[in-house]
């Protein structure tokens, strides 16, 4: 399985519990959902996009094969791939939600928490 990552606050997840398929809130304005490949990737990014974020984090583990919609991999401007999906992204892809914990002021994957 080559799997790719997700960040997504938890409060903002809970109402997608009842859909098929789950889209950010900036999606509209970016075009497609931002992912990461790799778990030391996933909390660099954590502490770059939410260093000051006290509610829950979750992590969507994503089975990159299971994805229906297209997913391209694209230089950011820290000079990194990052798998973006361009289109919704079905919760059958979803393998696993871990929640994203603090320890010393930075982000780290922590345990399962839910089911998908």
């Amino acid at each position: 399985m080559s799997t790719i990552y997700c960040l997504v606050p938890s409060e903002y997840w809970q109402q997608f519990a009842e859909r098929r398929d789950y889209v950010p809130r900036d999606y509209d304005e970016e075009g497609f959902i931002h992912a990461t490949k790799g778990e030391d990737l996933v909390e660099r990014v954590a502490n770059r996009v939410y260093p000051d974020f006290e509610q829950e984090l979750l992590l969507l583990v994503i089975d990159e094969s299971q994805v229906t919609a297209p997913i391209l991999y694209e230089r950011a401007k820290d000079g990194l791939l990052y798998p973006h999906i361009y289109g919704h992204l079905n919760k059958e892809a979803i393998s696993d939600i871990r929640k994203m914990r603090k320890a010393a002021g930075a982000w780290q994957i922590g345990e399962s928490c839910c089911a998908p």
